[in-house]
């Protein structure tokens, strides 16, 4: 059973997120709460996904994700925002999310979203592209970036190709022919050499280092 907590000060927001994934058999909405609540009822509650609005009133999404990151056991957080072109998007990569989704979501793909979220995989919005996290980060290969994915054995950067491709470990596991522990171990190895806390940032990393195809002109949708 995947544990959710849904933190969004607008209570809308809350219920129709608690009906939609309430009604998987495999997850449960441990509780929906505004931000002020957030860190308190993570630290109550240990839910292994947090999706956490990024703008909020009382107190500022950005602040309770580098409030989560600093937890001993951080959950999996992915940040909610109504807009795909919000400024705070790459603060928020930066600082750890570990997934970008849009408040208007299909409602079908948020069960599997989550899954994939809980699984260790990337998750962002479809409408979300790598061109628009470009125009937040630094597009184009740099020499810091480089530098840092030239740390990594030719294993570890296929897996880290994987990661950006939004794989999770089991399904690295079995594209690469290897056990999900091994691949949890080249992750771990990943994210130390390159000095990152979270797959995401792992990935639009390898983005910056050239690694990935880019999507303009003609890929994606």
């Amino acid at each position: 059973m995947i544990r959710v907590l849904v933190v969004d000060d607008e209570a809308l927001i809350r219920t129709g997120f608690q009906h939609i994934l309430g009604a998987a058999d495999d997850i449960e909405v441990v509780a929906a709460v505004p931000g002020g609540q957030a860190v308190r009822t993570v630290r109550e509650l240990r839910p292994d996904v947090v999706l956490l609005d990024i703008r909020m009133p009382d107190v500022d999404g950005l602040t309770v994700l580098a409030e989560l990151r600093r937890l001993r056991q951080p959950p999996v957080v992915a940040m909610l925002t109504t807009f795909d072109t919000d400024e705070y998007v790459a603060t928020a990569l930066r600082s750890g999310a570990d997934g970008f989704l849009l408040k208007d979501t299909d409602p079908e793909q948020l069960p599997h979203l989550i899954r994939t979220l809980a699984a260790g995989g990337v998750v962002l919005s479809a409408t979300v592209t790598r061109t628009v996290v470009n125009g937040y980060l630094d597009s184009g290969p740099d020499a810091p970036a480089v530098r840092d994915v030239a740390r990594l054995t030719d294993r570890e950067r296929a897996v880290l190709l994987l990661i950006a491709e939004g794989l999770s470990n089991v399904d690295i596991g079995t594209q690469m022919h290897l056990s999900t522990g091994t691949v949890k171990d080249h992750v771990s190895a990943i994210l130390t050499k390159l000095g990152v806390s979270s797959r995401v940032q792992a990935a639009l990393l390898a983005e910056r280092a050239g690694l990935l195809r880019p999507l303009r002109g003609g890929e994606g949708g």
